[in-house]
């Protein structure tokens, strides 16, 4: 079965870090393009970052570039968002995603983003 768990989601006061995980189980998630997707209360979806198959292109969106980064760990099969200097506006439900045929953080519709595999989503709270 294809699933990805993501993990690391938390209580954090604003200018806070954290680092979320997106853990692959049965697929090599080194094939895939992943991405980060944020929703928050009310809100549409929103792409976060991508990061391609070979780790040449990485994207962010503009609310987060610099200081949001995306890395892998193929050993591990796992994908990692690294969050710095967390505002309140960051809090929302964090999405991981895969797709073999790349990854925006634009959508195609409002809220829709082509991905073929989802996970179920950590929850980032961002308050004093």
């Amino acid at each position: 079965q294809l699933q990805l768990l993501e993990s690391g989601g938390d209580l954090v006061q604003p200018g806070g870090s954290l680092e979320l995980s997106c853990a692959a189980s049965g697929f090599t998630l080194q094939n895939y393009a992943v991405g980060w997707f944020r929703q928050a209360p009310g809100k549409e979806r929103e792409g976060v970052s991508c990061l391609s198959s070979t780790g040449a292109s990485i994207r962010y969106s503009n609310s987060v570039k610099g200081r949001f980064f995306i890395f892998r760990d193929n050993v591990k099969n796992t994908v990692y968002l690294r969050m710095n200097t967390l505002k309140a506006d960051d809090t929302a439900v964090y999405y991981c995603a895969a797709d073999l045929a790349g990854c925006t953080v634009v959508p195609s519709t409002p809220g829709r983003f082509a991905m073929t595999y989802w996970g179920n989503g950590t929850l980032v709270t961002v308050s004093s």
